[in-house]
């Protein structure tokens, strides 16, 4: 197997399955990434039996041919090369000469025999989703997803579609048993079987469909075969193991008694979070908010530190309520938001908050109070 490819288009097709493979190496082969030189192109392929991602890059081929290398070795070999072309030549021994201007490698790679099947996929089988919209989505939600791996069906995030009042929406859900937060496009995906149950893609999973979504401006092509998904942009695949479990009924979650509404000026409002959140608990993050006559009155305090102060000016004529909350909590949700005010909804110290957009009903965050 030999062929020749440009240093930068190399690097980034390296760079890009970096996340993918297993860094745990219990099966030395997944540690690898599959090198296969077919037609003028270079495909590489990683996977770690759970998300898998295949990549065409242009190349000159001297001899077809695949072979498997250590993914991280390779990325740290090719990222110090000089911005020149590479020669790549893999022998029938598993040796791997790399030449690049005066620099050599040899380097031991591994038979391709070993790699993983990696599936094969029709696109009349997919929907077609704009990639900014499903990032805006992610970008909403992936703060949520738990990172506890005993609760396995909460460590990623929910994919559901629905129709109400006539209109059609694909929903994404993400919740830690802390926070949760949902949003919900008007996209009709009705028709896709998977998606009326309700399915949980991974949290891996999700982040490599983000990083997808972020390059370029064409649209993903999503499909579901058997227990996975299948997400496809320009020459791109990547395929996940959808989560087997079910989420838990998050609308029970959602308050519907909340009776204290107010306004509150984003930016602000994210800002005072933020200086709050270094003099409280290194633990908790703990912080109180506190409602009286036209003023949102914050704090936290540290015993071993200090603590800090300040007030918010607010429309608010109600009685007193003071809760806590965790600042990193609230920090993610506001932080994530892009209009000018968001709008807050309490009952009382001991039930969540509820946060939505001021603008649309499209969008919302429930955050459960702590005790300080």
């Amino acid at each position: 197997m030999r062929f020749t490819i440009e240093k930068e288009i190399f690097l980034r097709g390296l760079a890009r399955v970096q996340g993918i493979v297993e860094k745990k190496n219990t099966i030395p082969i997944l540690a690898n990434v599959l090198l296969e030189a077919v037609q003028g192109e270079l495909q590489l392929t990683a996977t770690d039996l759970e998300v898998g991602m295949k990549a065409s890059y242009p190349a000159v081929i001297g001899t077809p041919g695949k072979i498997s290398v250590s993914a991280k070795k390779l990325f740290e070999i090719v990222k110090e090369l000089p911005d020149l072309t590479i020669d790549f030549h893999a022998r029938e021994n598993c040796w791997i000469e790399i030449r690049c201007g005066k620099a050599l490698f040899n380097i031991v790679g591994l038979s391709a025999d070993e790699f993983p099947y990696f599936p094969h996929f029709h696109k009349e089988q997919f929907i077609s989703l704009e990639s900014n919209t499903i990032k805006k989505m992610i970008d909403k939600t992936i703060f949520s997803i738990s990172t506890d791996e005993s609760k396995y069906n909460l460590s990623g995030i929910y994919f559901t579609s629905f129709e109400e009042k006539g209109k059609k929406y694909l929903r994404l859900v993400a919740t830690d048993g802390h926070r949760l937060s949902l949003i919900q496009e008007t996209i009709d995906v009705t028709n896709i079987e998977q998606l009326n149950k309700g399915v949980i893609f991974p949290r891996k999973g999700i982040y490599e469909l983000k990083k997808i979504a972020e390059d370029g401006e064409d649209n993903l092509l999503i499909g579901f075969f058997d227990n996975n998904a299948v997400v496809q942009k320009e020459n791109t695949v990547i395929v996940m193991r959808l989560i087997d479990g079910e989420f838990p009924d998050y609308k029970r979650v959602i308050p519907v008694e909340n009776n204290i509404d107010l306004k509150v000026d984003r930016f602000e409002f994210l800002h005072a979070l933020k200086r709050m959140s270094i003099l409280s608990s290194d633990k908790s993050k703990g912080i109180k908010i506190e409602l009286s006559n036209d003023v949102m009155k914050m704090s936290s305090s540290n015993p071993e530190i200090g603590d800090s102060r300040e007030d918010i000016d607010i429309d608010y004529k109600g009685e007193s309520l003071t809760v806590g909350f965790n600042s990193r909590y609230i920090i993610d949700i506001v932080s994530s938001q892009e209009e000018k005010e968001i709008c807050l909804s309490f009952r009382d110290k001991l039930s969540p908050v509820l946060i939505k957009s001021c603008l649309s009903d499209n969008y919302l965050a429930v955050v459960m109070p702590m005790r300080l």
